[in-house]
């Protein structure tokens, strides 16, 4: 049975920040450093243990959140490398669900760049411990002090360092808990002012210890474990460490903190759980013991094509073991723990029992999904973790199987895809009859359909999406169309009445029978009504929906012998279009809500290019350190490929999310060109 002791002995770390800032090599070197691997491998050859899908070792980059573990002085740790790239959120974001410290990794040569802001931030909104890791120590030119004031002038005077570089960045000097004249050149901070720095940041927490050390100038650092853990827990504290992962320097003091200074699982703030749902749902604790039922959550799906759907868990209460039985959320039927492994990059280790703090695997479980709790007792079905806040996918692509009798198949598989990463989404249009993929941006997309041909070998096509465009009318108008035919037997005829009038905007639709003495018999009504309902849907003007309008049917013919349902069908769906071709039609198109975060230098820019694509800018607010957020609202048409001039326009700092607001006339301009289409396509 695990104990106490075991759990002290765990850490759980998520290396997040921005595309190469060195995260995976950093992995790399601690694995090395603590033994778990013989040789330290390369992003450039392939041989990382972190990126290892095929798709990552041909782009030199993360795609997928990976797991590693190792165990250093009698510490186990769980580590999590993270992508970088702001279009691959869903793979970093969970991870700091799973983990007690997020360390945030900064480019000595780069600096301060936007994802690790937001990384920052998000960590700090869920409670997360956070250091910050400065790699490329080494680096040609870099100024380490002025970088250190930039992370203060940025986050906060509680970011301390707590080891130090030397000169060029050839090894690291605690300045905690063994200090040593041999230390950094006289410019930067000295072991003494930042030691000092360190224990009157700490004693601040715990007025005992501010006593004390006021009284005594100084306090052994081994005794302030506690308080330190609780300016860490607080955000108080956030050290500082350099490193170079290139050369090894500052590595071994690396492991030296997550082993000395970073919370154990009892050490940190808690998970935000909730039982029930809703403005009902209560805060509940989980309690780190492994006496105690299980609670653990799915924080990562992957669907191996060998071991099949893959849940990765982290386990915050009880213990789980071979053979436990389980419960997914509040499904009432358990299933059972079969193998249970931890991951060391792609390969699978199978292991006896998972303690809080572990992060382990669950194989060829159909009912696992994001973001699931898992429990053992009935009791616990209505908890769930405070859902975390992804950004909004706002990049469509419309797609299609090249082979015809492939679209079961390739639904199948955009389905899984999905299923592992919460930032993807994806639609079936009615209106336009597409399956459009929504991402967080190009990178995003471009990964999805590598994946579709490259992994699971399914041909596609693509193009940008249909934009849904609404068609309404403005003035009341009159439509009536007689229905005859006869070809030697038995005819058809039915003959309507009708006329429409606009309703307030998103009313939707109002139908109204008012014809008197049988004119139109009442079993051919429901027929009458069809026909209204398809010209509808097929639009009139450019062939888009036709929405709010109230149409009265208040006059016809019928024929004793020769009227049919078909007949009054194609009957309705004449009158409405001539009516509504009388009531002076109009194109609605829908229009966003934008959100447009950037350096303050480069505002202008996008005002005025928003203004370009006759969008209005209500307001700015700030946003992060030098930068700003533009509020507007544009037309969705005008936003295609909108990332890419975005970068273009802020060097590829800047992000924006939309949301659906209202739908509004598009200019004349606009709606001649869209019916001139529609005719075309009608008479082709």
């Amino acid at each position: 049975m695990a104990t106490h002791r075991d759990i002290a002995a765990r850490r759980t770390l998520a290396l997040v920040g921005p595309s190469a800032a060195g995260k995976t090599s950093l992995a790399e070197a601690l694995l090395w450093k603590a033994g778990a691997i013989g040789t330290p491998g390369s992003v450039e050859r392939g041989s990382t243990v972190s990126d290892h899908d095929p798709l990552e070792k041909r782009a030199l980059r993360s795609l997928n959140a990976a797991l590693v573990h190792f165990e250093h002085q009698g510490i186990r740790t769980h580590l999590i490398d993270t992508p970088g790239a702001g279009d691959l959120l869903g793979q970093s974001l969970p991870a700091l669900e799973a983990v007690e410290t997020a360390a945030i990794v900064i480019n000595a040569s780069a600096g301060i760049e936007p994802m690790a802001v937001r990384m920052m931030e998000w960590a700090k909104e869920r409670g997360r411990d956070r250091i910050i890791v400065v790699n490329r120590i080494d680096a040609q030119g870099v100024n380490l002090e002025a970088l250190v004031a930039q992370i203060q002038a940025a986050f906060g005077k509680e970011c301390l360092p707590v080891n130090l570089p030397s000169q060029r960045g050839e090894r690291v000097i605690d300045c905690f808990y063994h200090l040593t004249d041999d230390g950094p050149p006289p410019d930067f901070s000295s072991i003494e002012a930042a030691h000092r720095a360190l224990v009157e940041q700490v004693v601040e927490v715990d007025a005992a210890f501010t006593e004390r050390y006021l009284n005594e100038g100084d306090v052994a650092p081994q005794e302030l474990h506690a308080p330190l853990e609780q300016a860490m827990r607080e955000g108080h504290l956030i050290p500082i460490c350099f490193v170079s992962a290139r050369t090894g320097a500052g590595v071994v003091e690396l492991l030296d903190v997550i082993e000395k200074l970073l919370p154990d699982p009892t050490e940190s703030n808690p998970p935000e759980f909730l039982e029930g749902e809703g403005a009902a749902a209560k805060p509940m604790q989980a309690v780190v013991d492994p006496a105690k039922h299980v609670l653990a959550h799915v924080f990562k799906i992957t669907q191996d094509p060998y071991v099949g759907k893959m849940g990765v868990m982290r386990v915050h209460q009880g213990t789980i073991t071979r053979d436990s039985q389980l419960y997914v959320g509040d499904s009432r039927r358990p299933f059972k723990v079969g193998h249970l492994f931890m991951l060391q990059g792609k390969e699978l280790k199978e292991v006896p029992k998972a303690v809080p703090g572990d992060l382990c695997a669950i194989a060829k479980v159909e009912e696992l999904h994001f973001d699931a709790v898992l429990h053992d007792a009935p009791e616990d079905a209505h908890i769930h973790l405070k859902p975390l806040d992804f950004p909004v996918p706002v990049h469509g692509l419309a797609i299609s199987p090249k082979r015809r009798g492939d679209e079961q198949r390739l639904h199948d598989i955009l389905l899984k895809l999905v299923s592992e990463d919460p930032c993807l989404k994806v639609e079936h249009a009615a209106q336009t009859n597409e399956t459009v993929v929504y991402g967080l941006g190009e990178l995003h997309l471009r990964t999805l359909l590598e994946r579709l041909t490259e992994i699971h070998n399914c041909q596609v096509e693509t193009r940008p999406p249909r934009i849904a465009y609404r068609e309404t009318i403005t003035a009341p108008a009159e439509g009536h169309h007689r229905h005859k035919k006869q070809t030697g037997g038995a005819g058809q005829f039915g003959e309507v009445f009708l006329r429409i009038e606009p309703l307030p905007r998103g009313s939707g639709y109002e139908f109204v029978d008012e014809v008197k003495g049988g004119a139109i018999p009442h079993n051919f009504m429901p027929a009458v009504e069809k026909g209204v309902r398809l010209a509808m849907e097929q639009g009139v003007v450019a062939g888009y929906p036709v929405v709010d309008l109230k149409v009265v049917v208040y006059d016809g013919k019928h024929h004793a012998v020769d009227s049919k349902e078909i007949a009054f069908v194609s009957a309705a769906k004449k009158a409405l279009a001539a009516a509504v071709q009388s009531a002076r039609p109009c194109v609605l198109e829908p229009i966003v809500h934008v959100e447009i975060a950037a350096p303050e230098h480069n505002i202008g820019d996008i005002t005025g290019d928003l203004a370009s694509r006759r969008g209005q800018v209500s307001g700015t607010q700030s946003s992060n350190v030098g930068a700003l957020t533009v509020l507007a609202q544009a037309p969705l048409s005008e936003l295609a490929s909108y990332q890419s001039r975005l970068n273009s326009l802020t060097g590829g700092q800047g992000r924006y999310t939309i949301a659906f607001s209202h739908y509004e006339p598009v200019p004349p301009t606009v709606q001649s060109q869209l019916a001139s289409q529609y005719k075309v396509k009608d008479d082709a």
